[in-house]
């Protein structure tokens, strides 16, 4: 059912990665799927923030966070599940659906913690997904 997955991780937070990847994982293994691996390096904010920062700053902090998934992946994903990795920068959900489409998977995975009232205020990254993602979405409850 389901040939190509997209794994959204957060591999600042190992622990809160861990339920979403174990579901794709088994995912990927039950459907002999493709299994992509998305994390998303935060846009640096307003312009001002962008000015003091170094020239450099953004293709560093992507080179370095591309650095950081791989040895994620290599600690956390089975060698015997097919998985691409990729790195985007920018906000969040936006990439996540960016690459999804880009990508034309069948399926995304995004982990969430349980829900706050700001949550409900300003909703999550998982929320704006599956909102607005035109594949399936499942959330991963932390």
């Amino acid at each position: 059912m389901f040939k190509t997955l997209l794994l959204a991780v957060d591999i600042n937070d190992p622990e809160g990665a861990r339920p979403s990847t174990e579901a794709a994982i088994s995912m990927a293994r039950n459907e002999d799927a493709t299994l992509h691996i998305l994390n998303v390096v935060p846009d640096d904010g307003m312009a001002i923030v962008s000015a003091a920062l170094s020239p450099d700053h953004a293709a560093d902090a992507v080179a370095s966070s591309g650095n950081a998934l791989k040895d994620w992946a290599e600690t956390n994903i089975p060698d015997a599940i097919q998985s691409e990795l990729h790195i985007a920068r920018g906000t969040i959900y936006d990439q996540i659906i960016r690459t999804a489409n880009a990508l034309d998977v069948d399926c995304v995975l995004v982990g969430a913690h349980s829900p706050t009232l700001k949550d409900y205020l300003i909703g999550p990254n998982a929320a704006r997904v599956a909102r607005h993602a035109s594949q399936s979405v499942f959330v991963i409850r932390q």
